[in-house]
Parts: structure tokens; sequence; C-alpha cells
């Protein structure tokens, strides 16, 4: 009856956005209030803990809304100042088809804005070119989410590997390498699903070369990168290998298509119009990588301490911290920073058309807004669970009925974690040590286990409702994500599951 009861909130949502088609906002609203009543009157969570819960979940939220709320001034910046109608005329000069393009971009450019920053910006910045240079919002937005889905684990500066090293006690040196394995497996799977969805059948087949040679640099030079001891850049370095294999195809097929002399030349004033894409990447860069700068912006945090909790069987939840943000160090904080930057050079060049700052202010508002209710909603309906012990009730109902096809269950455990939480980092803390627990009590090789945990949380973190609402928001698609939402799902359950299947036969090998 607990499981039962403990999946009501999760079914809510799904059943209002993928059946109904409410908005991310409305569904994430009756999930909160489901969560509440039933953590209340069935998991014994009193005023306090679900008092506490609501702050942190306020906490992760705001953390998430810093990235939206930076993403879509940046967005809606360099879409007034000409910046994205740039971008696509040189991916148009640069790759002669537009399947090289999208793959270049969705399963390239995403992955390394992944790895360099990650936290939803991917999405938020790549699916919007996408739209511009011909593709669908929808499409796009599902491109994008799946391409960079490989990155996610090491990206961020490795925050989701630090996060599973720490839950687990165990080195990294142990369980890197297979994460990094299990991960090359998605990279060229998910690559396959891009070129399925994005190309029509007339290029398909000219994308395959392509695709696995991109795909094939991504994951080994992770997997090299991880196997050094550079877990921290490895995604980084990984999906710049990808890009520079993928550039070497455009440049080699505009030749062959064009010819040396009549191949269209990217002129210095095209690539300028460019600068606020590449003083992107390198504000991200400079904070993460200069120790003296990255401490002075993460100087100012907002956080608050978590007291001792239990719930009415005596189960005591430990004191803890909430979401720490960074005022001046955030991701956010740095699109905002991009963002500004692009606004001078506008400003300078005289690119912005008369009005545009009133344009630009109503296009972030009608978005930010629409994400903003959903995802306050949705981040405290998982604490919620969370804290009230319904999120370890689901999963150990898994881990029971599975046994000895664990190996199978074990990435859907990692993507239940993320798909509630928004974060393949928080399903690491949250559901870490219980993957640990029961590979042990099975005995099963514990490295492969916890890798296909960790990509199951990759992957179910790209279909979270809040990740959907931050894609859906910079394309035009706030208040609409239900068929996004759907989609994205059946994609990735269709790549947890072959990872699951694949586990399960090494492990039978191991």
């Amino acid at each position: 009856m607990n499981t039962l009861l403990a999946s009501i909130p999760l079914v809510t949502i799904l059943v209002l956005m993928v059946r109904y088609r409410w908005s991310g906002s409305k569904a994430g609203a009756a999930g909160w209030a489901a969560a509440l009543v039933i953590a209340a009157l069935r998991f014994g969570a009193g005023t306090s803990v679900l008092f506490w819960a609501q702050v942190e979940g306020l906490f992760r939220a705001l953390y998430v809304l810093y990235i939206i709320w930076g993403a879509l001034i940046f967005f809606r910046v360099t879409e007034a100042d000409g910046t994205l109608a740039a971008m696509s005329t040189i991916l148009q000069r640069l790759a002669p088809d537009r399947t090289l393009q999208m793959l270049l971009l969705a399963y390239g450019f995403a992955s390394f804005l992944q790895g360099v920053g990650g936290y939803g910006v991917p999405v938020a910045v790549v699916a919007p070119i996408l739209v511009s240079i011909g593709f669908a919002a929808p499409q796009a937005v599902i491109l994008t989410s799946l391409g960079h889905s490989w990155s996610i684990s090491f990206g961020s500066l490795g925050a989701s590997y630090e996060a599973l090293v720490s839950a687990t006690g165990l080195e990294g040196a142990f369980i890197g390498p297979w994460m990094a394995s299990v991960l090359g497996v998605v990279c060229l799977i998910v690559g396959a699903l891009v070129l399925g969805i994005g190309a029509d059948k007339g290029s398909l087949r000219r994308g395959v070369g392509p695709l696995v040679s991109m795909g094939l640099a991504m994951s080994l030079v992770q997997y090299a990168a991880v196997r050094i001891g550079v877990v921290n850049i490895s995604a980084m370095l990984g999906a710049l290998a990808g890009l520079i294999v993928g550039g070497l195809w455009a440049l080699w097929r505009a030749r062959r298509t064009t010819g040396a002399e009549s191949t269209p030349a990217i002129s210095g004033a095209m690539l300028l119009r460019v600068l606020p894409y590449l003083m992107l990447i390198a504000i991200i860069m400079i904070v993460n990588f200069v120790p003296a700068l990255s401490a002075a912006l993460n100087h100012i945090k907002i956080v608050f301490d978590i007291p001792a909790r239990s719930l009415a069987d005596g189960t005591l939840l430990p004191p803890g911290k909430t979401q720490t943000i960074s005022v001046f160090g955030h991701p956010g904080a740095q699109l905002i920073y991009a963002a500004g930057i692009a606004v001078l050079l506008a400003i300078r060049r005289g690119s912005l058309p008369p009005g545009s700052g009133a344009k630009i202010r109503a296009g972030v508002l009608r978005s930010g807004m629409q994400s903003t209710l959903g995802i306050l909603t949705m981040m405290a309906m998982a604490i919620t669970m969370q804290a009230s012990g319904m999120v370890s009730e689901l999963a150990s109902a898994m881990a029971a009925l599975a046994g000895q096809l664990f190996p199978v269950v074990a990435p859907f455990i990692g993507a239940l974690g993320a798909f509630m939480t928004g974060s393949n980092t928080n399903a690491n803390v949250l559901m870490g040590a219980l993957q640990l627990e029961v590979a042990q009590r099975l005995g099963l090789f514990i490295p492969l286990i916890l890798g296909l945990h960790n990509a199951g949380g990759a992957l179910g973190s790209i279909f979270a409702p809040a990740k959907i609402m931050v894609g859906c928001s910079t394309v035009g698609l706030g208040g609409s994500e239900g068929d996004v939402l759907r989609r994205t799902t059946s994609y990735s359950l269709i790549v947890i599951a072959i990872i699951g299947v694949l586990g399960l036969l090494v492990t039978r090998l191991l």
C-alpha cells in the first residue's frame, strides 16, 4: 500500500501533463498537493518535516530559476541584436547540410556547454539556435536534451560524479572508469537517436559517418580523461574532441561540394557578431578555472541550516543545509554577465533596433513567469517525497522485485531520482547509497551497478519536468510542455532499457 501511495504524486504529474496536456505549473501544483497529503497522513511527516521540506525545495527551485532567468535574458538579447541569426549563417556556411549542422549543435556544442557549465544551460542556449535554422521548437528541445545527456555526469565540472563518490564513500578511481564506460555507450545511442529524429530520409545515411566518428571521439576522450585523473574536465574535453571531428567533416564536405575556391567564406565581421557566445564560453571557463576569481565571485552565498527532524515512526532525519546559492558565481549570474557584454557590444555597433529593450523585457517576463510557478511546485513536491521517505519506498520496492535482474532496474532507479529532483547530482546523493547497499546484498559488481545508476540518472534528468520547462521556456513553448515531456521520456526510457539489458549481460560475464 505504501508503494502505491508513494507513486500517486508522480503518476498525477505524468497523467495530467501527458494525457490531459496540463501545463507544468498546474500539474506541479496538483502533484505537490498530493505529496503533502500523503506524506502527512501515511508517511508520518509532521509539521517540522513538511516545513523544512518546503524551505529546501524553495532553495533548490531558486537555484534552477536563477539559470532560467539568466538564460532567458541572454537569449532575448542575442535574438534582438542579430547574434542568433549570425550563428545560423555561420553554421550553414561551415556545414553544407542541415544534418551536420544539427549534429554540431545538438550533439557537440550542447555537450560542450554541459561540460563547462551545465545546470540547464545547454538546452536553454542551443535549442533556440536550432529553431533559427529551421527545426520545430519541440523537436529542438528534444534533440538538444538527448544530445547532451551523455555529458551530464562528468559535466558541470564533475558535480554528479563527486556527489556519487561522496554518497557511497568509494574511491573515484574505483567507480569512475565504469561510469565513463557506460556513458560512452549512452553517447553512441543518443547520437543515433538524434540523427534518426532530426534527419530526413535523404540525409540520414550521410549523417552516419559524422555521427559515429563524433560519438567515438567524445566517449573515448572522456574515458581517457577519467582514467588519467582529470575527471572534472573530462566531459568538456570529450565534447571538444567531438566538435573538432564534426568541424573537420563539415570543412571536408564543404570543399567537396563547392570546391576550394568557391567555398563560402566566413568573414571577420560575421565572427564578431557571434562574440557573445564566445564570451559566454570564456566567462564560464574563467570563472571555473581561475581559482582567485572563482573564490571572489563565490564569496557571498545564501544558505540556511536545516535542523534534525523525525517522522512519526521515529525515523530521524539528520541536520543539513539548504541548496547553496552563490550570488555572483552562480551559472545564472554567468549568463547575465554574458548578456550584459552582449548589450554593450550591440550598443557600440548599433545593432539593437528601436524598441528592443521593451521587447526583450516582455519576452523574458512572458517565458520566465510560465516556468517559475511550475518549477517551484515540482521541486517542493520532490523534496516533500524525499524527506518523508516516499522516494526511498519506491526505489526499495523496485529493488525487491528485481532480485538478480537488478542490473536492468538500477538505471531506472537512477532515472527516478533524477526525474523527481531534476538533477543527476541529486539522484546520486539520494539513491547512491541505496544502490551500493543492494549491489552488496546481491553480490553484484559494484562499479557496474553504480555506473548504470549514474547513467540512468543522467538520462532521467533530461525528462524531469523542471528541465523540460527550462528548454521550452526559451523556444516559446512555456505552458505547452506535455508533448515534449512525453516524447523525451519515451526516447530516454528506450536508452535506459538498452543499457540495463547490456548491464545484465555484462554482469553475467563478470
